[in-house]
């Protein structure tokens, strides 16, 4: 009898244990929508239209559509090279600002339908439809609100061309995943030959909500991205970072598109968000959106590249890269070449999950379930979760490996199903018989992914140390990333002294002057030094212990700038040197009402073919140079007219080298003049400037 009371015990624990409740849901929380585009985390932009074929970033709309014209579009290579780098997908500029669409529309004559390519015949978004069922990927849509060249912006029979255009996007080319919209609306353009300045309400110009409804009717699988969502936001700048602090959820109703305060405000999300609105990273493998062939030496080398991964990916948001597709209508080789550095480097990276399988604990398991157990974040079953009692905010993990081993990634994951949770957390290391902290920071969401520094431990401990109500966490995962051999970092200061720096520690340099490619039997880089007179320096770097070599990085110097100086207004100044210091990272900025002249002195009388200017480069609060003009003198008194003058278009969402060639002119003093800045602020200034001589 007392057996068989025993045994009753048990079961009642067992099915009391089996039948512990779930933890309620933290609203808001993702629709079914928004988790497939969750799982996707990686895919890719292509800007690829006009501009490409005018070389502009923005086109003004007054473009012949013949001059779009590709020698040999391939949207397989595209699919291709985006299936070998991991991705899930590809969204298409089918539309940009300057109204041309990459599809034989009926909305429109500024279209491939009247351009010679396949003798009007063409269709860009058919031909990548059909390449994404090829190899597998989702097809995005990428439509402009804006329209420089439509006559009938501004009123509302454009709402009804852009609704027409976008049920065409919708039904004719199959599945859609994502449908973007840029906030950039409004401003000067073509207009069909009005060449003038059209302002919108960018609020309830367009009547969203109506609009949505299309997509919502055609395609209700895709999510929707803007500045407000609905169901994608956009992260607040186009330099691939998310924040250490992200969330998902978002204040919605408070956001529209082009909104002028949206980055410094509401692109983080916040933590008492009324709706899920998760962040999407984007940035371009170049400086630029659209290709430049001025450019071809930019690409953003594997460092930056896994930078970008591990700040997006690794902080809560989904990264789309952009693909600068050249004339010929092809993925250029140099950024198909980089994009699958990058993949190999993930790969690696997280080859071998040290976590799997092995032990775990934790300080509380909700109703002490099997259903809840901490062993579930190891199991690597995205269904499975560890969670703790209702009113346990604070708990830990601990993962036993066993035998001491040596980590330096750290993954973990919410099940966001219920809801982002986790307002701060820390991970800790246990070896010689002590517990050390070896990093902390804030929100999860669906993945953070933290760069640790290589650490040898026989345990690791994840503590919760505040969150919105228990924890949730489904996956922690630890990875040893082996030593990447990537190509060096050259640098060169005011004065012409040269720096290459490695990567990593422990690896040999070598390189040359002259432009001829390096090998061990070149100059090896032991320490900084002087070159003054233009260059072209390349150099790589050799693990001397594995017989690795990395591939050949490049700078082109001109002459140094050691006799540089600023003079007039700002000539007292120190921190107008940071112009000329060959550091990208500070910068002068000025805070005053434009027109503002930047005065130089070269010290010497130069042949000068050229310019190149980079904005403040820090991430809040810049000073950015939108309208400008550049003058040349002999004696810094009289200014002739000026030899170069413009716009730096979208320079405030892509604030890198700006580069400008005309006539060759003999001068030894520069102005250069600020007319508008391009930040809400007014602050207008100049991370670094050079000049192209001749």
């Amino acid at each position: 009898m007392t057996n068989r009371l025993f045994y009753l015990f048990v079961l009642l624990i067992a099915v009391s244990c089996s039948n512990v409740t779930p933890p309620e849901p933290v609203l808001p929380v993702p629709s079914e929508r928004q988790l497939a585009w969750n799982d996707m985390e990686y895919y890719a932009f292509v800007h690829f239209n006009m501009n490409t074929f005018s070389d502009m970033e923005w086109g003004f709309g007054d473009e012949d559509p013949d001059l779009f014209n590709p020698t040999e579009l391939d949207c397989r290579q595209w699919a291709r090279i985006c299936k070998e780098a991991g991705m899930k997908g590809i969204i298409l500029t089918a539309k940009h600002h300057d109204g041309f669409c990459l599809w034989p529309t009926a909305t429109t004559e500024h279209s491939v339908k009247n351009s010679s390519w396949k003798n009007g015949e063409g269709d860009v978004v058919s031909e990548l439809a059909d390449a994404c069922k090829e190899y597998d990927l989702k097809l995005g849509l990428y439509l402009s609100p804006w329209d420089r060249n439509n006559p009938e912006y501004g009123n509302e029979k454009y709402i009804e061309i852009f609704r027409a255009q976008l049920r065409e996007l919708m039904t004719n080319y199959g599945d859609v995943f994502e449908v973007w919209f840029d906030g950039a609306n409004g401003g000067t353009g073509y207009y069909g030959g009005a060449n003038e300045e059209r302002r919108v309400d960018k609020l309830t110009y367009y009547d969203w909500e109506n609009t949505y409804k299309i997509i919502r009717e055609l395609q209700p699988e895709a999510v929707i991205f803007s500045d407000a969502g609905p169901d994608v936001r956009w992260v607040g700048n186009e330099h691939g970072y998310a924040y250490p602090t992200t969330w998902s959820n978002l204040l919605r109703d408070e956001i529209y598109g082009g909104m002028p305060e949206y980055s410094n405000k509401y692109s983080r999300g916040q933590e008492n968000g009324t709706h899920w609105v998760p962040a999407e990273v984007d940035v371009s493998i170049r400086p630029g959106w659209y290709y430049h062939k001025y450019e071809d030496h930019k690409v953003k080398t594997l460092p930056q590249l896994l930078d970008i991964y591990y700040n997006s990916i690794g902080r809560n948001g989904s990264l789309l890269i952009n693909f600068p597709v050249d004339t010929r209508g092809l993925i250029h080789e140099k950024d198909e070449e980089q994009i699958l550095k990058l993949a190999e480097a993930v790969k690696a990276d997280f080859a071998v999950d040290l976590a799997a399988g092995k032990k775990a604990e934790a300080t509380n398991v909700r109703g002490n379930s099997k259903k809840y157990k901490a062993s579930n974040v190891t199991d690597d079953d995205p269904d499975t979760y560890w969670s703790t009692d209702d009113g346990v905010i604070q708990a830990s993990v601990t993962i036993d490996f066993g035998e001491e081993t040596t980590f330096n990634r750290f993954v973990v994951q919410e099940d966001i199903r219920l809801g982002q949770r986790v307002k701060a957390f820390s991970v800790e290391a246990y070896s010689n018989n002590k517990w050390e902290e070896i990093d902390s920071q804030t929100t999860i969401g669906r993945k953070r992914i933290l760069r640790l520094p290589e650490t040898t431990a026989s345990k690791v401990r994840f503590t919760v140390q505040d969150s919105k109500a228990c924890p949730v966490i489904t996956k922690i995962g630890i990875y040893r990333a082996p030593k990447v051999i990537i190509e060096p970092k050259i640098s060169r200061t005011k004065d012409g002294i040269i720096n290459i720096e490695a990567f990593d520690s422990g690896l040999d340099i070598y390189y040359t002057v002259d432009g001829s490619n390096p090998d061990v039997n070149s100059l090896k880089y032991t320490a900084p030094f002087n070159w003054a007179q233009k260059a072209i320096v390349k150099a790589i770097v050799v693990d001397p212990n594995e017989n690795r070599t990395s591939t050949v990085s490049v700078a082109e110097f001109d002459i140094p700038k050691t006799l540089w100086k600023v003079v007039g207004k700002y000539k007292d100044d120190e921190k107008a040197n940071l112009i000329f210091d060959g550091n990208e990272n500070t910068a002068f900025t000025v805070d005053e009402s434009a027109p503002v002249d930047f005065v130089f002195d070269l010290g010497e009388s130069l042949k000068i073919a050229g310019f190149k200017y980079l904005p403040d480069q820090q991430r809040f609060d810049p000073g950015i140079i939108f309208n400008y003009k550049l003058y040349l003198s002999s004696d810094g008194k009289n200014w002739k007219q000026p030899v170069a003058k413009g716009e730096f278009s979208n320079i405030r969402n892509s604030p890198v080298w700006q580069t400008n060639s005309f006539s060759p002119v003999n001068a030894r003093y520069i102005k250069f003049t600020a007319l508008s800045p391009a930040e809400e602020n007014g602050k207008v200034g100049i991370a670094e400037f050079e000049i192209i001589t001749q």
